[in-house]
């Protein structure tokens, strides 16, 4: 769903041996696995649903290895979605995916925010992880998104984020690791995340 190439080129610019793949051998014979996405909850899950790999992805989460949610692939993980919806999702994380509100300010100018959120923005960490060791609190990270999700408890929380409202950017749940932001867009912060993640095991 649109940024599988770019995600394959910052991990192996932090020395991975990430490759592209549709083919659920080749998912389950991986060590870890990524699931990027940009654009419509739907069609996503259409799309998995269509190269049989909807299978694929529970059956990684449910193996305990290593797994990385990138945008949509963090926003599939939760219970439904409301765009175009109630669409359901895989229900990996208890929870639904909302809109932005219209109309949202900017609490220190007033000005009204724009939707998609789009651009540079501070994220929090919520947790001590592994996959954030050597970044900073509050560093900065890119966003493209119309959507963010609402677990229903607050034990996945990882990071959260504030435009217009705080909202969730980031979850750990056991070994699943999923985000709002695009680390393969973030920089030195975005790749030192991606070669964390590539380490665990």
């Amino acid at each position: 769903m649109g940024n599988l190439r770019s995600v394959q080129k910052a991990l192996q610019t932090v020395g991975a041996d990430a490759r592209v793949t549709g083919d659920p051998r080749e998912i389950a014979g991986a060590r870890s696995v990524v699931l990027p996405g940009v654009g419509a909850f739907k069609n996503c899950m259409a799309n998995l649903r269509r190269l049989d790999l909807l299978e694929a992805v529970q059956k990684t989460i449910s193996s305990g290895k290593p797994f990385l949610g990138i945008c949509l692939g963090l926003q599939i993980l939760f219970s439904e979605s409301e765009e175009f919806g109630p669409i359901p999702g895989l229900n990996i994380v208890p929870g639904k995916v909302v809109r932005f509100a219209p109309g949202m300010r900017d609490p220190q100018s007033g000005a009204e925010l724009k939707i998609p959120h789009m651009g540079w923005n501070r994220v929090a960490f919520k947790k001590k992880l592994p996959l954030f060791d050597g970044i900073a609190d509050a560093s900065w990270f890119y966003f493209v998104h119309s959507y963010y999700v609402l677990p229903d408890r607050p034990e996945p929380v990882a990071a959260a984020t504030h435009y217009g409202v705080e909202f969730v950017s980031g979850i750990q749940w056991d070994n699943v690791h999923a985000l709002q932001f695009h680390p393969e867009k973030s920089q030195k912060a975005g790749l030192t995340l991606l070669k964390n993640f590539s380490r665990m095991k």
